[in-house]
């Protein structure tokens, strides 16, 4: 049997030659097999997010379904349709005529509390009520005028009693006419003592035209007050003028409605008419509103009008909270694309109410609108 042959003892001037050649072997075998071109099979689709909110790279929002819980998110389909072209206007609320009134004294005098005292802002009131009292203040000669006048009088009138008392004794051989006549000078005499004596303590009562809410008072026990002076104000808090401002006058022979808007209750506005004259280069338009929910305005108080005209826009009407500003300084709304992922869309819009606007590009009808939460799908980064 022959024994196995010995291996020659590689020398350190041979390994050195194939050690370079085996490390380039190595790396070209770790790099990745590239196919050629129109055998690749496209790029790897991007992992689904994982988590809570965050921004994607193509700029909308991943918002699983129990964030959109959380938030309260809500989402309203859009539906195209023709909506009537709306102008804003500044206004202001005034007092309705019929159902509101001033209280002014017609002397100078000093007030005085009525039955109930003086009224307060707010208070209510009933037709007809006496608010208070005006003494009338007059100056020391006049008021001593008087008197002398009054004790003229007295004196003429206990002359012109014991007159008619004596020819009444003598009806026998007087005339009756002259009885008659010196009763009444007597009682002519009486009439005007009490008339003056009324008109000396007489005080004027302050009453109230019209049932409603004490809008101002400008009342204190004891105050000097002139005459037309304004001292109470009263309204009927559920009926109110408001006065709107247009510097296009041909805005008044299109008006179709008007709505204010009272926190966030709309209130349908009647057009009552347009003056015809100017005030500042701007023509007043009045408007009468009823409701409860005028209760929160007060007198005075500036308003923003929305004054629809008869020519119409097609849009979609979404509701005013639904548009957000982008980054880009741009007006959006959130669109839900699929059911955990919004996308921003650019839009342009139109005011139609205090409540809604009319998108006039950037929309399609179908898509979903964020109405609710839409402020917080835009926080999200």
């Amino acid at each position: 049997m022959t024994p196995p042959r010995p291996q020659p003892i590689t020398s350190g001037r041979h390994r050195s030659r194939w050690l370079p050649a085996a490390t380039a072997l190595s790396l070209l075998l770790a790099l990745p097999a590239l196919a050629g071109e129109g055998h690749d099979h496209g790029a790897a689709p991007a992992a689904a997010p994982s988590g809570g909110p965050q921004r994607l790279p193509d700029g909308s929002v991943f918002l699983p379904k129990p964030a959109q819980r959380q938030l309260g998110v809500r989402t309203l389909p859009a539906e195209a349709g023709s909506w009537p072209v709306t102008v804003e206007l500044n206004g202001r609320v005034v007092m309705d005529p019929n159902a509101g009134g001033k209280v002014q004294p017609l002397a100078a005098g000093r007030l005085v509390p009525g039955p109930r005292g003086l009224p307060s802002a707010g208070q209510a009131v009933r037709r007809g009520e006496v608010l208070a009292h005006v003494e009338p203040s007059t100056a020391p000669l006049e008021r001593a005028s008087q008197a002398a006048q009054l004790a003229e009088l007295r004196a003429a009138q206990a002359l012109a009693d014991k007159r008619a008392a004596r020819l009444r004794m003598l009806a026998d051989t007087v005339p009756r006419k002259d009885i008659e006549a010196a009763e009444g000078e007597a009682q002519g005499l009486a009439a005007r003592i009490a008339a003056l004596g009324a008109g000396m303590a007489m005080r004027e009562a302050l009453v109230a035209p019209v049932s409603g809410v004490i809008a101002s008072a400008h009342a204190v026990a004891g105050q000097v007050v002139d005459a037309r002076e304004l001292v109470f104000e009263i309204v009927d808090p559920t009926r109110l003028q408001v006065e709107a401002v247009t510097h296009e006058p041909a805005l008044a022979a299109a008006i179709g409605g008007a709505t204010l808007l009272v926190g966030d209750t709309p209130v349908p506005l009647v057009f009552v008419g347009a003056a015809r004259s100017l005030r500042e280069q701007a023509l007043p338009l009045t408007f009468r509103a009823r409701g409860q929910a005028l209760a929160a305005l007060a007198l005075g108080q500036p308003v923003r009008v929305q004054v629809q005209g008869r020519d119409k826009v097609a849009g979609i009407a979404v509701p005013a909270a639904a548009l957000m500003r982008s980054a880009a300084n741009q007006t959006i709304v959130w669109v839900k694309t699929a059911p955990e992922r919004f996308e921003p869309r650019p839009v342009t819009v139109v005011p139609l109410d205090g409540l809604r606007v009319a998108v006039t590009t950037g929309l399609k009808p179908g898509e979903r609108v964020a109405t609710l939460g839409a402020s917080l799908i835009n926080q999200v980064r």
